[in-house]
């Protein structure tokens, strides 16, 4: 395959556009909303309060196979199982995917996966949380999963002094895409609340439809690997093969290391702001919920300024110096949310995560990318990245609804987030700029 190839770029961004409506409409706006309004219905109801409003510090609680838990706690615990399922599924299917040539296919299931689970949030219902939540789980491991063998052609599509720009590119067309279609919710749930449950039907028809574009110009079988039998077996050895090269590669290792870290934060953050937010913001009107949706949209429109700045900038300054002054800046808002009460106060809080969150992530994907060795094996090596992403993500959310339960403060729980970042701070000071070139085995 030609790298460069324009059509084939502006395929692979578009799958970005495609799948970025889960992680704004499921992960962070609509259905987190959702969520907390029907579980919180749902636990009022059961102690005979149908009308009632929450009181002063109490926390909402729901049966989940017999055992009574926080609603949020809930919502933190089943996206770490999923992640945790991500972190298993995606070294093996990446082995495989390497050994056959197959990452298209793997790519297509796990995107039809997740947004076949996303349409079967419309019948989400607390009477039967445990089918629910399903959903919720299956809807994760679809969305992360397919991004696996998405992200590992971006070596192989275009030249590394544009992987910076293409990885921007492809985080700011996500974000333009879903607050499109965040916007369209917002029109259908404003309409008539009832009908919130047709956007999680949007989400998937968005995310299939639109994942077309890329794969009909992605290829299945780039480096025309022939078909093998015993892929399974010898999906394990790819991976095993790959691993003991990633082990000689000292800059890479030293990268993920703290990668690990911040993005530990980033995403902590990310997945539990909403909810943070209608926890501890002093809103004017607590049933109304247009004051969250606009620091969501904020969010949005300067995630994919922040992308675009964060690539401009590491040109001039290098990716590692980039990604740490983005880091301080992580560091900082979350002390920030610590102490804020007010509107006011939240939007600029969501201003200032908005501006960092697309940047860290679009630059992150392209440095690990840049930061690889001559291999054809960009799958598996990518599942390295996603596996420390995901098992940091299990790690956060853990944390987070351990600090939670302790303090019995959400605050508590963004406030300790930070040392996430602190300790991958300290951790990009010490990957090397150079690496000399890795002898690939064979």
């Amino acid at each position: 395959m030609e790298k460069g190839n324009k059509k084939i770029i502006r395929g692979w961004i578009f799958y970005d556009w495609a799948n970025s409506v889960y992680n704004l409409v499921i992960s962070s706006a609509i259905f987190p909303i959702f969520y907390n309004s029907v579980t919180t219905a749902h636990y009022l109801a059961s102690k005979g309060r149908e009308d009632g409003e929450l009181n002063l510090n109490e926390i909402p609680t729901i049966d989940f196979f017999g055992i009574t838990v926080s609603t949020s706690v809930l919502f933190s615990m089943i996206l770490a199982a999923s992640f945790l399922v991500v972190s298993f599924l995606s070294p093996l299917l990446s082995g495989v995917a390497d050994y056959s040539g197959n990452k298209k296919k793997y790519m297509q299931f796990f995107c039809y996966l997740g947004a076949f689970s996303c349409m079967s949030l419309s019948m989400f219902s607390a009477d039967y949380i445990e089918l629910s939540m399903l959903s919720v789980f299956l809807a994760s491991i679809g969305f992360w999963n397919s991004l696996v063998f998405y992200n590992a052609y971006l070596p192989e599509i275009a030249d590394v002094e544009d992987h910076d720009k293409i990885s921007a590119k492809g985080f700011s067309m996500g974000y333009i895409g879903s607050m499109i279609l965040l916007v369209v919710c917002l029109i259908i749930v404003k309409n008539d609340p009832l009908h919130t449950k047709w956007c999680f039907i949007l989400v998937g028809l968005w995310w299939i439809g639109f994942s077309q574009i890329t794969y009909r110009v992605l290829p299945n079988n780039v480096y025309n690997k022939p078909k093998r039998s015993g892929i399974i077996w010898q999906g394990f050895r790819e991976l095993k093969r790959v691993f003991k090269d990633f082990k000689k590669t000292y800059r890479l290792k030293k990268f993920l290391i703290a990668f690990f870290f911040y993005n530990t934060g980033v995403q902590t953050v990310m997945l539990m702001a909403v909810i943070f937010a209608e926890r501890e913001i002093s809103w004017p009107d607590p049933k109304d919920k247009s004051g969250l949706i606009i620091a969501i949209l904020l969010i949005q429109i300067l995630g994919a300024c922040g992308a675009f700045l964060m690539s401009r900038l590491s040109r001039i300054l290098g990716n590692i110096k980039t990604l740490t002054i983005t880091v301080v800046f992580w560091i900082i808002l979350c002390f920030c949310a610590f102490v804020i009460q007010t509107p006011v106060e939240f939007y600029f809080l969501a201003s200032g995560v908005g501006l960092v969150m697309g940047g860290v992530q679009a630059l992150s994907r392209s440095t690990y990318s840049k930061f690889l060795p001559e291999t054809t094996d960009h799958a598996s090596y990518f599942s390295f990245y996603d596996v420390t992403e995901k098992v940091g993500i299990v790690f956060g959310l853990t944390f987070f609804g351990l600090s939670e339960i302790y303090f019995s403060s959400i605050r508590y729980s963004v406030l300790s987030i930070a040392a996430f970042f602190i300790i991958g701070l300290i951790l990009l000071f010490f990957v090397p700029k150079d690496e000399k070139p890795l002898e690939i085995s064979n």
